[in-house]
């Protein structure tokens, strides 16, 4: 099915002045058809909408709000909610699309229900921070244990995929939404593709302190999703792979000489978070076992 008029939609909260950039990115796209690009602002404290509303551009562009309920996902769901395009592409506020990009989701949405492409970290970030995530080649999915998924900053679904499945989830505040929401369209037995050629530059955390707390957040969302799923065929990390994991940490932290490889720093600061976020969120379980094992 051709795609007709998009809507694009940026969740948003105190993006200035990186979401210029990915405004400028939006303007420069080749896509021959229409669409707007819909900017959902979370609250933001630093004149965002007078920005917007200032701003002199060739996009067919909207501010809306959605400070009710801070959070990503409701940002999101707020940019649906709004959105006149039957197909729905999101990105982020501190990314870059690149310019082919919505034309290929869309010529891949013609044979999918929902579509992911790939991220590079090169453009956006300097060369040291560039080695501080390890990404999937652009022929890659984004595969876990389980399903595979579509990054919340390179998707695009049909509205019907909304209709059936629902919008994104807004408990998962810490991330893990996109992955949640590409697992509940597979599990609804519907497409979800992947297109080699519709790449986002991402921006990274650029201090390990920054990359440590987003890990944390990865690491409890990663649990968090994976026990919502654990009914279709999901499994929470079991204790030895946690084991092993941060026995990895330990033989490759950055402070060894470089002759035994160990991990770049904000990639190990990462990974360190995340392992705590895994672990602080598996304790939680099993602290909310035994008190119901208790009534």
């Amino acid at each position: 099915m051709p795609v007709g008029f998009v809507s694009v939609v940026i969740p948003c909260f105190n993006g200035l002045p990186d979401l210029d950039v990915q405004l400028s990115a939006l303007a420069a796209q080749d896509f021959d058809g229409d669409f707007e690009v819909i900017v959902s602002d979370n609250g933001s404290t630093d004149g965002l909408r007078q920005h917007i509303e200032q701003l002199e551009s060739s996009l067919d562009i909207r501010w809306i709000d959605s400070s009710d309920v801070r959070g990503t996902p409701h940002a999101r769901n707020a940019g649906i909610v709004a959105a006149r395009g039957d197909f729905l592409a999101f990105t982020d506020q501190d990314d870059a699309v690149y310019p082919n990009w919505l034309t290929a989701l869309t010529r891949a949405a013609e044979k999918y229900d929902a579509v992911g492409g790939p991220i590079e970290v090169q453009t956006l970030n300097s060369p040291e921070v560039a080695t501080w995530r390890a990404v999937p080649a652009p022929d890659d999915r984004f595969e876990t244990t389980y399903l595979p998924y579509a990054h919340g900053n390179n998707f695009g679904m049909w509205r019907r995929v909304v209709d059936q499945v629902g919008m994104f989830d807004e408990n998962f505040l810490g991330g893990g939404e996109d992955t949640d929401i590409s697992w509940r369209i597979q599990e609804a037995g519907l497409t979800l593709g992947h297109v080699p050629d519709a790449m986002v530059a991402y921006r990274l955390r650029t201090t390990a302190r920054a990359a440590f707390q987003q890990g944390i957040g990865y690491g409890a969302a990663a649990c968090d999703v994976l026990r919502k799923h654990r009914p279709y065929g999901a499994e929470l990390p079991s204790v030895r792979a946690i084991v092993l994991f941060g026995y990895g940490l330990v033989i490759r932290n950055p402070w060894l000489p470089k002759a035994l490889s160990p991990l770049p720093t904000g990639m190990w600061a990462l990974s360190a978070g995340t392992l705590r976020g895994t672990v602080s969120r598996r304790l939680r379980y099993l602290l909310d076992e035994r008190r119901l094992s208790r009534r």
